[in-house]
């Protein structure tokens, strides 16, 4: 057993551990990981790191032996009282509920819809971009990158503008609560952390939902909200439940995952300046290059999953309630299946990469973000070859790959 740590939060804050994640892959791909207490939040039982590319893909399509609903899918374990409340939720759901609710909402989904906000998304970018394009540099995360995926979020949506404030609240109270510049912790009467995703951390955003459901029913609007409101198949419609669920993993996923890849990819394109000279050169190879910028930086780090049955991998026992971590971000990087995946290859093929999942679980939104990501990086691309103007600084968290500060110059 490899006596490697991929598990603490403030290790990913520092960089992705390459380095120890390719020994996993190289010498224990199915490795046992501790869970020890890190500050104020306790120690947990441990889990299995799963690095490699095939390995990660078969833990993902494989429901019946790795389950998302029976612990949900962070590692931390959540309060066995809030599972009920968490199940609810169409990511921590199995076959054949979360393929109910899937069928449910993926019409909502449409190309239509995305597409027609494809103008106002690539307005924004630029609007964005001009305001600090004069001053020949920019943090970009806190000027530009930040603002943009959360206020066409709210646009899709049909948030309303005095509203919008709130969702990067919220965000940042789920997926910042490992890092100090967001947490704000909130302890029970024993002094023990609460869940950032329990049921009463979240009164108010799921009061919102409803309060927003009400008005679409009312007032009907060529927006998603409206449309879940509406969806209906086979006579099924999402539940109130559901439904604010449904609006919680929008809210979430829908803008951090945007929220992380956007400056991720500039960072990788000013890291290798070759290859950014080649698509300022070539826009037209701006879609392949957009999925390579995701492989280098998938914007999730890491799911959970839960051991449904007593299972091996790679020689590994794996016991019935054993919590089981797929590292996208190792296996997007596996020598194994990329060749040469520490170089930014931009019309590599295939780059196949996870960072959208696999499975029943791939990521719903994930054309709404390669739509953000197009427009962004072909306003983006006007600005001279931007370089460097000092130490970027990540996101304190073993789930989202954040940047939380880009300072750029050009």
């Amino acid at each position: 057993m490899t006596d490697i740590d991929v598990f603490d939060p403030r290790t990913f804050g520092r960089g992705v551990p390459h380095d120890a994640l390719r020994l996993l892959r190289d010498t224990d791909p199915v490795s046992w990981q501790e869970e020890p207490e890190i500050g104020i939040w306790p120690a947990g039982p441990g889990f299995w790191a799963i690095t490699r590319y095939d390995d990660v893909k078969h833990v993902l399509r494989a429901p019946q032996d790795f389950s998302s609903a029976l612990g949900a899918t962070q590692i931390r374990d959540p309060d066995p009282a809030d599972l009920p409340f968490l199940r609810r939720m169409i990511l921590n759901m199995d076959p054949p509920e979360q393929l109910r609710l899937r069928r449910i909402v993926t019409g909502t989904f449409t190309r239509r819809r995305l597409e027609h906000f494809a103008d106002a998304v690539r307005e924004r970018a630029a609007a964005l971009l001009a305001a600090v394009a004069g001053r020949g540099s920019c943090d970009l995360p806190r000027e530009v990158t930040d603002d943009f995926p959360l206020q066409n979020l709210a646009d899709l949506l049909g948030v309303p503008a005095a509203d919008r404030a709130l969702l990067l609240e919220w965000t940042n109270r789920v997926i910042g609560y490992q890092d100090p510049e967001h947490a704000h912790v909130v302890v029970d009467a024993e002094g023990r952390p609460v869940n950032p995703r329990s049921p009463a951390q979240l009164a108010d955003m799921f009061g919102y939902a409803e309060e927003l459901a009400e008005r679409k029913r009312a007032e009907p609007a060529d927006d998603l909200m409206t449309a879940l409101v509406q969806a209906e198949v086979d006579g099924q419609r999402l539940t109130d439940a559901e439904l604010k669920m449904f609006f919680f993993l929008l809210v979430i996923a829908g803008n951090d995952t945007v929220r992380s890849a956007l400056p991720g990819g500039v960072l990788a394109l000013v890291r290798h300046p070759d290859a950014y000279r080649r698509l300022r050169a070539e826009p037209d190879i701006l879609p392949s290059a957009i999925e390579e910028l995701l492989r280098v930086h998938p914007p999730v780090l890491t799911f959970r999953r839960t051991a449904a049955r007593d299972v091996e991998l790679r020689g590994k026992r794996i016991a019935r309630g054993d919590k089981v971590v797929v590292y996208h971000v190792s296996a997007n990087y596996d020598e194994r299946h990329f060749t040469d995946p520490f170089r930014l290859d931009l019309t590599r093929e295939p780059d196949d990469h996870v960072s959208f999942g696999q499975g029943p679980h791939l990521c719903l939104g994930a054309a709404f973000a390669r739509l953000q990501m197009r427009e962004f990086f072909t306003e983006f691309l006007r600005l001279p070859q931007v370089e460097l103007d000092g130490e970027p600084r990540r996101l304190v968290s073993n789930f989202i790959n954040g940047i939380t500060s880009l300072p750029l110059r050009w």
